[in-house]
């Protein structure tokens, strides 16, 4: 057990315990400590947008995976499988950092995103994707991302169509029945279950 030494020089912990019994270290993050329960377990319990959405439950960041995913396969109908784990997986360092809102981050300087990225990285190993995806994949996870986020603008976070436009763009156009079913917070037992059955889907 490890511990890092901060510029005060007082012992920090810089690791977290998962209920696998693995230690993951947020600043040198080993594949190896990283397991998809773990992920799947924290995800379903992250808010998406600080907690401030309607419903009975949170809106979780495991939630707004799958639902990114969907975005993506109705935009890109084609889209292997790869680029379906990779948009599953694309905010799942939230699972040890938390989900932290884009204005906030806006403020921070680029520690979070170093340590946000080594995650990241440390996950796609683990999951047998490259730690740096190539630009395509990036471009394409993002613009679900968007699409994700301005239904989740509009539908649960109390913004207005004008305003999630001009934020996010454009609405991904989904079917009625896929946004009362995506769009309707679980509780967190659903989305960890939901988001574990997607990962089997798509990890093979």
């Amino acid at each position: 057990m490890s511990a890092k030494k901060t510029d005060r020089g007082a012992d920090t912990r810089a690791w977290q315990r998962m209920l696998s019994g693995r230690r993951l270290d947020l600043l040198d993050p080993s594949p190896l400590d990283i397991e998809i329960a773990d992920v799947a377990h924290g995800l379903a319990r992250v808010a998406r947008w600080n907690g401030q959405t309607i419903g009975a439950h949170i809106f979780s960041v495991a939630q707004h995976t799958l639902l990114v995913e969907t975005v993506m396969r109705h935009e890109n109908p084609r889209v292997d499988q790869r680029m379906r784990l990779a948009a599953l997986l694309h905010d799942a360092p939230e699972y040890v950092i938390g989900d932290m809102i884009s204005p906030f981050k806006a403020v921070l300087d680029g520690h979070y995103k170093a340590v946000e990225k080594r995650l990241l990285g440390a996950i796609h190993i683990r999951f047998g994707l490259p730690p740096v995806l190539p630009d395509e994949i990036t471009l394409a996870i993002k613009a679900a991302d968007r699409g994700a986020a301005y239904l989740e603008a509009t539908t649960l976070a109390g913004f207005s169509e004008s305003e999630a436009k001009r934020l996010f763009g454009k609405d991904p156009g989904l079917s009625d029945s896929v946004r009362r079913d995506y769009l309707t917070p679980w509780t967190a037992a659903r989305a960890e279950k939901q988001f574990l059955e997607r990962f089997g889907a798509v990890f093979a």
